[in-house]
This record gives structure tokens, C-alpha cells and sequence, in this order.
């Protein structure tokens, strides 16, 4: 039985950050029902929404290969078909700001999920009262065009009669809005992993990019998701921020590291016009403290000490971004860098079957519009080519620190990748070990200029 994550999408934030180049809006509270509403919309009538677009999610309404044994017909890369049942083992819902809905509405998203894909309520020990799988992909009593709610018939058993575990189901979250009474819902619902926008420990870098929490808001917050349950914590910390400093950087590593969640995410800073924070500094402003913004060196150097303190405090280094104590990496988004199918839902929320991507639109309004007129607002979709299905692999595989097996893809894609990957070692930006290609270690900083290289 396949495996297969999905992702949901809230766009909703109390501010915007300085740095943020997400589609993401401060709206008021009373649009929060509606939107959740649609999601669970999406969801159960998934599989006729779907086809309605155009969306080939495998045959009769399962997914492809997740990319694997990719041939060409007539250009297009098409995934061998293996087997006919698939079933949702993760959950992640991120945002925007996702911990800002009432715990009401995130239960009405993870009842639907387990509804329309029939998964067993994660840790509760009995199963939900959830539908087997569909056969179909469409949720019961489908007519007219418009999206049922799924709730009036019950689709026929898989093989067996099986139902899947909610492995791993996340919610983002910022400390401010944790408390205890919303932590236990979560806990209730089933969420059992919480993935916190910490970005910084020091007062100052966090006034200046815009957050609403504060250092001792991430101390306040951390007991109570652990007294209501949640036994697996993932801090995001960005390297680069306005103000930031070598010494308020080790300060925040020092910090994270006497909490000691399970899972920590470094991302260095992205300047681009997307952002106000990014588009002052290419611009050569100084609003949004853009003259504070440490060096690309600088920033280079901040995720160097990170690798080396991660390290030794027994964290495994297992993506460019991402450290995690043994057996706490992130089964979700280990699902996006192996290229495995998932489906995403809500405003701007991406999808991929294996063979073929696709988003939603990102203006949430106008998504709820089009699922409350029985339809998928669609905003891009691509049916993959071969070579792109093989950059792909290359890429995103790379992002691994166990690296990619350059024997397999040859032979699967029908590639020789020796050009394309011996300059690279000569110049000392992957190391090869047999058929095993990885990033050199001193390299990950500057992965992105080795992926252009890798892409000439």
C-alpha cells in the first residue's frame, strides 16, 4: 500500500513579517470558518474535483509512482503504476499562522482527512469512525457539480477492509498563540507534532523582522505543549536576520539547544523582491532595518557554526536545512525530498501525483469561492518531462545528506550523469563514495551555487 502525505494550507497570519514572501494575509477571525470550511470541502470531494481540472491522479483515482522507472512517450514522463491502493500516513498543517484557528476548526480538517482517506485517529489507540478507503476517489453522493460534504454514504472497504495510522500529523504554530486549553485540544485532535516559528531568542532581531512573540513567549510556550502531550517540538531559527550578530546567533543556538526540542529547521535569510524586508535591501534602502542585515559571509558562517553545534550536541544532520534527534526527522517533508505523491489542500497549497504538479490559487477568497461553486481554482499545473522528472531526482535528492544513488538514476532514466557530475567533484562540491554522490560537507552553505552548476 502506498504512502502519501498531505498538506493543508491556512494563509492567515496576525502580522506580516519583514522577511516573509509567503501568500499569506492578516484577515479577521470571521473569515477563518468559511475558509476551513472549503478546505474541507476540497478534501471530500477531491477526486472530482481533480478530474473536473484535468488532473490525471493516477488511474481510477490513485496516485502514481512517486517518480520512480520514469519512461518517455512522446516526451512526457509517466510513472510505472504499482498497485492500486495508497493511504495517508501524514499530516502537516502550515501556514501562515495555522495555530491561530479555533481548535474546532483543525478538528473539522484532521475529521475530514480521516473521513474521506479512512486513516485511524493517531494515538487515541480505536479507530475513528472514518470511511475505508474510497475506490473511486470521490466523496459519497457526488451530483450537480457541487462538493459534497461526504458525511451521508460510505464508500466500499479497500482490500481487507484496511485502515492507515496518522503517523505524523504537524501543526505550525508561533509561541504567542500557544495555551493550554487550545494544546490539549490539538492533542485531542490528534495533532502530535508541533513545528514552531521561534527565528531568533534575542528581543531585538525579532522586533525588527516583524514577529509578535518574544523570548520568553517560546519559554512560556514549550511546558505547556509538553504538559497537554506533544512529545516531538521542531524549532525554525533563520540565520541572517536584521541585527543579528555572531554572538546573538551563538546566544539562540544556546538557547534552542538547552530547550531541546526534537527536530530544529535553519534557513538563511531569502532576499528577493517578495518580501518588503528584501525588496528595501535590493532596492538599497534602509527601512525594515535593511543596513543591519549581516553579509551573505556572515550568514554563511551562522549556518556553519550550526552544523558544528547541532552536531555535537547529537542532532542528525539529515537535509541542507534540518537536524533531528535519532528517529524525529520529519516523515512529511522527508515525503517532498524523495519525491514521494501528496496531495495539497486550501488556498495556494501544491499537489504532486509523481507524474504531474499542480496548485491551487493563492488568494484565499477567491479560492473559497470557486470550491463553494464545485470547482478547483487551479493556478498552475505541469505534466513532467522526463528531463525535468530527472532534475528533479538530482536536486532534491541532493538536498539529503545521504545523497542520491547515481547508479540507479542512470539506469532508471536511461542517463549518463558523469559530465554532469565530475566537474563537480574536481572542483570540490560533492564528494562520491561508489555510486554515492553527496554535497561536500563544507559545501552545504552554498548548496543553491552548486545546484546551478549541477543544472548547466
Amino acid at each position: 500500500m502506498k504512502k502519501i502525505g498531505i498538506y493543508v494550507q491556512v494563509p492567515f497570519c496576525q502580522t506580516k513579517c519583514t522577511y516573509c514572501n509567503f501568500h499569506t494575509g492578516v484577515v479577521a477571525s470571521s473569515r477563518f470558518a468559511p475558509y476551513v470550511e472549503a478546505v474541507c470541502g476540497e478534501i471530500r470531494g477531491h477526486g472530482e474535483l481533480l478530474r473536473a481540472a484535468g488532473i490525471s491522479w493516477g488511474s481510477g483515482g490513485w496516485p502514481a509512482t512517486a517518480g520512480r522507472r520514469v519512461t518517455r512517450h512522446g516526451g512526457q514522463a509517466s510513472g510505472e503504476q504499482e498497485g492500486q491502493e495508497f493511504a495517508v500516513d501524514t499530516v502537516y498543517i502550515g501556514g501562515g499562522t495555522p495555530s491561530l484557528l479555533e481548535p474546532v476548526h483543525l478538528q473539522n480538517i484532521l475529521d475530514a482527512i480521516r473521513e474521506t482517506f479512512g486513516c485511524e485517529r493517531d494515538g487515541q489507540g480505536g479507530r475513528s469512525s472514518a470511511a475505508p478507503l474510497q475506490e473511486s476517489g470521490v466523496a459519497p453522493g457526488a451530483e450537480g457539480g457541487k462538493v459534497p460534504d461526504g458525511r451521508d454514504g460510505k464508500a466500499p472497504a479497500s482490500e481487507g477492509g484496511r485502515y492507515e495510522l496518522l503517523e505524523e500529523v504537524t501543526l505550525e504554530a508561533d509561541p504567542e498563540t500557544v495555551e493550554a486549553g487550545k494544546a490539549a485540544a490539538w492533542v485531542a485532535a490528534g495533532i502530535n507534532r508541533v513545528s514552531f516559528g521561534v527565528q531568533s531568542f534575542v528581543d531585538k532581531e525579532l522586533v525588527a523582522a516583524g514577529r509578535m512573540h518574544r523570548r520568553e513567549d517560546i519559554y512560556r510556550a514549550v511546558p505547556i505543549l509538553r504538559a497537554a502531550g506533544i512529545g516531538n517540538i521542531s524549532f525554525d531559527l533563520i540565520a541572517g536576520l536584521p541585527h543579528q550578530t555572531r554572538d546573538s546567533w551563538r546566544q539562540s543556538l544556546d538557547e534552542l539547544m538547552a530547550i531541546g526540542p526534537e527536530h530544529v529547521s535553519v534557513y538563511l535569510l531569502e532576499i528577493d523582491e517578495g518580501s518588503r524586508l528584501g525588496a528595501e535591501l535590493l532596492g538599497g534602502g534602509k527601512k525594515y532595518s535593511a543596513g543591519a542585515v549581516p553579509s551573505e559571509d556572515e550568514m554563511a558562517e551562522f549556518y556553519e557554526l550550526a552544523q558544528e553545534r547541532l552536531g555535537a550536541a547529537g542532532y542528525h544532520h539529515y537535509e541542507i536545512s534540518n537536524w533531528a534527534k535519532p528517529g524525529f526527522e520529519s516523515k512529511h517533508n522527508l515525503k517532498y525530498w524523495r519525491r514521494e505523491a501528496y496531495l495539497g489542500f486550501g488556498a495556494g497549497a501544491h499537489s504532486f501525483s509523481g507524474t504531474e504538479r499542480w496548485a491551487n490559487a493563492h488568494d484565499a477568497a477567491a479560492y473559497v469561492a470557486a470550491i463553494q461553486s464545485g470547482r478547483l481554482p487551479m493556478e498552475q499545473h505541469e505534466r513532467l518531462t522526463a528531463e525535468s522528472a530527472l532534475e528533479e531526482e538530482l536536486f532534491l535528492g541532493l538536498r539529503q545528506l545521504d545523497g542520491i544513488d547515481v547508479g540507479r538514476i542512470e539506469k532508471e532514466y536511461g542517463a549518463s550523469l558523469a559530465a554532469r557530475f565530475d566537474p563537480l567533484a574536481l572542483a570540490g562540491l560533492v564528494k562520491r563514495d561508489g555510486s554515492i554522490v553527496r554535497l561536500a560537507p563544507e559545501k552545504l552553505s552554498v548548496s543553491n551555487e552548486v545546484f546551478v552548476e549541477l543544472m548547466r
